[in-house]
């Protein structure tokens, strides 16, 4: 094993932000008790305003960034990891308190990590990285409106943020659920490749910015919101009787300005998503229902994959709404 590798280090001294390639050595790692060899990282919103200027986020300088990765267990402290096992990590606030994926190798708490299904190769996880989880979760989340709540069958349903990460595949999953996809996005020149992801129907977000009645004529069974703020209120009032809205995402702003009358005129669901802090035993689920949902022929054609020079130049577009479907980050190209 080299003891030597790269990874993105970022500092802040005498409040000068920095942020470079550096070639670090195993012995600097220090959290934790099983040693990773990153094969795939991948980009995040929330990678992006780290990157940017550490957000408020991170405590600790130097630190390397990097919410999400992939790899192959190289040494393990704990027997429940062996050398040569394919692992998975998202969430438990690495990256923004505990060293991340933005490097040659990690080092990170047993109980981080869950071992990669058969069926899904280590580039295939980065593929889907935090967004597929997260938007695996809301679609469970919508789904429950038949399933676990025992509602009216669910058949239209909205998606905002369509052209994100989170968004792009919740279209395919809720598709292949076999679901009416109504995308909402601002991106019209992306209406046939969300369409080519299973969408019926392109909606201007636009539509969802204004003033909200009380109630509006009721529209979806389901939705996964991805923005938040004041489009989420209208989204609300029009949600359809006992209808789930799964929210995960705050974009569009961390307020919203509703009211009680969807949810006890209505019986409507509002469901946060927080997929950091998804329990074990659900992270070992969906990533095993991830293959019969996710076709990867399809999340191949829209994932970018980058080396670490490159993620420092596109970090930025991410932040300025100019960067569609999902940036892996392979740390040793």
């Amino acid at each position: 094993m080299p003891e030597k590798f790269k990874a993105i280090v970022i500092d802040n001294q005498n409040e000068k932000f920095s942020r470079k390639i550096e070639e670090l050595d195993t012995s600097s790692l220090k959290d934790g008790n099983v040693l990773v060899k990153v094969d795939y990282s991948d980009l995040n919103y929330k990678d992006a305003l780290i990157l940017n200027n550490g957000a408020k986020i991170v405590k600790k300088y130097p630190f390397v960034p990097g919410i999400d990765f992939s790899g192959t267990v190289v040494n393990s402290e704990d027997k429940k990891f062996k050398e040569g096992d394919r692992v998975i990590l998202t969430g438990f606030r690495v990256g923004e308190i505990y060293f991340g994926g933005f490097s040659g190798y990690a080092k990170v708490d047993s109980s981080f990590l869950v071992k990669s299904p058969n069926n899904i190769s280590n580039l295939q996880s980065m593929m889907m990285g935090t967004a597929g989880l997260t938007a695996l979760l809301c679609a469970f989340a919508v789904e429950s409106k038949e399933k676990l709540l025992m509602g009216s069958k669910i058949k239209e349903v909205l998606v905002t943020g369509a052209t994100g990460g989170v968004g792009s595949i919740a279209i395919m999953i809720l598709s292949k659920m076999g679901y009416n996809v109504h995308a909402a996005t601002g991106k019209k020149d992306k209406n046939e490749y969300l369409k080519e992801l299973g969408a019926k129907n392109i909606i201007d977000r636009n539509e969802f910015s204004g003033e909200s009645k009380l109630l509006e004529k009721g529209m979806w069974d389901g939705v996964v919101d991805t923005v938040g703020g004041e489009s989420l209120t209208k989204i609300l009032a029009q949600t359809n009787p006992g209808g789930v809205v799964a929210a995960c995402g705050n974009a569009g702003g961390i307020k919203i300005n509703t009211n009680v009358m969807p949810f006890i005129i209505r019986g409507v669901k509002l469901w946060g998503i927080d997929s950091s802090a998804a329990s074990m035993k659900r992270r070992e689920f969906v990533w095993n229902e991830g293959s019969n949902l996710i076709d990867f022929k399809k999340l191949e054609k829209l994932t970018k994959e980058v080396n670490l020079k490159e993620l420092l130049e596109t970090f930025p577009k991410m932040l300025k709404g100019e960067t569609f479907g999902r940036i892996l980050v392979n740390p040793n190209k």
